[in-house]
């Protein structure tokens, strides 16, 4: 059965720029659990375009992210009892071409919208208008806030108790949430020490108010804290896991607070996870009055709308760099096109990215009406 939808003006199954949205389209699917993504998604040509009901809309996605947990998703690790095949992507950015008729109460034909929802990987996706975001245009930019920015956001704020002063670790600094985390740090008035893996990203945290930034590559990070930070550091916001892990654990100051916000050294192994040294746990924290907590954003969704609201305002401010990263100088060049999420996906797991992995999708206006 067909959706109700509001049939009182044709425009509702035109795009704002007049052309007809087609019957079929690409998408992006899991057929197979496993952390390998090229193996376990596949590239679907002719899938049927969605239809929006009542409460919904039809977005037609002109931008979408990249997270390291896509993996974490194609292997089946979120929810053990989803069975491919399944849709995928998070998050994306793009324009309203068809709605409901509840939905049309608050949204209309060719309106900016981003949202976070697991089936992003299409030219087009149906959104929930309650989960939607109304933007002012469609910038890639603001793909980042939506995964990215809410989660270094709401971690720090939940969990991180910033006061200034206070020395923040942000691990995988110039990635896509680590971006977020090192600004908001600074916002607090924190000394902030970034690792990342080359003098790019070096320059660039720096552009961004890093106070030392440790190029993992060429400086050992446990000498350098050791050296820099006898006394340690308070607060740190990690997403890398296995031995970096160890190391910031071991420079946690007296009630210091390590942030887990993932572990991506591990997702692309069997198990998902690198060894870590969690034997002697219990002593360390009990030793040091500290404190590690693990943060999911599915689990602090009651406060997302107020922390993209908050986010959005400082980057319209001019208060937030928010850095995307297109793929230009990846071997193949820019992410274009459903096809190039596989390529972009590899380049994140390869630490080459600065900033958030954004990939377009462009649309050709074809039949005109």
């Amino acid at each position: 059965s067909r959706p109700i939808l509001d049939m009182s003006y044709s425009r509702q199954f035109l795009d704002f720029q007049g052309s007809s949205i087609p019957s079929s389209m690409k998408k992006l699917v899991v057929t197979k659990l496993s952390q390998n993504f090229r193996e376990a998604v596949t590239l679907q040509q002719d899938s049927p375009v969605p239809l929006p009901g009542d409460g919904d809309l039809l977005v037609r996605n002109r931008f979408v992210g990249i997270n390291a947990s896509d993996i974490n998703y194609s292997a089946g690790r979120y929810d053990a009892s989803v069975k491919p095949p399944f849709d995928i992507g998070f998050e994306g950015v793009g324009e309203v071409v068809a709605l409901g008729l509840s939905a049309s109460a608050d949204y209309t034909v060719g309106q900016a919208v981003a949202y976070v929802k697991a089936g992003s990987f299409a030219e087009y996706t149906v959104v929930p208008a309650r989960q939607a975001v109304p933007l002012p245009s469609v910038k890639p930019e603001f793909l980042a806030f939506m995964v990215s920015g809410a989660t270094a956001y709401l971690s720090l704020k939940e969990l991180g108790d910033l006061s200034e002063g206070e020395k923040v670790l942000v691990t995988a600094a110039a990635g896509g949430t680590g971006q977020f985390a090192v600004q908001l740090a600074k916002k607090v008035k924190c000394h902030v020490i970034g690792t990342c893996s080359s003098d790019e990203k070096g320059g660039f945290l720096k552009s961004i108010g890093c106070d030392r930034t440790i190029n993992y590559k060429t400086e050992n990070v446990e000498s350098v804290l050791r050296k820099d930070y006898p006394e340690g550091v308070d607060v740190v916001y990690e997403s890398v896991g296995g031995k970096m892990f160890d190391l910031a654990l071991n420079a946690l100051a007296i009630k210091g607070r390590l942030i887990v916000i993932g572990f991506i050294t591990g997702y692309q192994n069997p198990t998902g996870l690198q060894p870590i040294k969690a034997e002697f746990l219990p002593a360390k924290l009990l030793k040091k009055s500290a404190s590690v907590r693990g943060f999911f954003l599915n689990h602090y969704l009651s406060d997302y709308k107020m922390a993209l609201q908050h986010l959005l305002k400082m980057y319209e401010g001019g208060d937030l760099v928010c850095e995307v990263d297109f793929g230009d100088m990846s071997p193949e060049g820019k992410f274009t096109g459903l096809e190039s999420v596989f390529r972009a996906v590899d380049y994140m797991y390869m630490g080459k990215n600065i900033g958030k992995i954004v990939v377009e999708l462009p649309h050709s206006v074809n039949s005109k009406l």
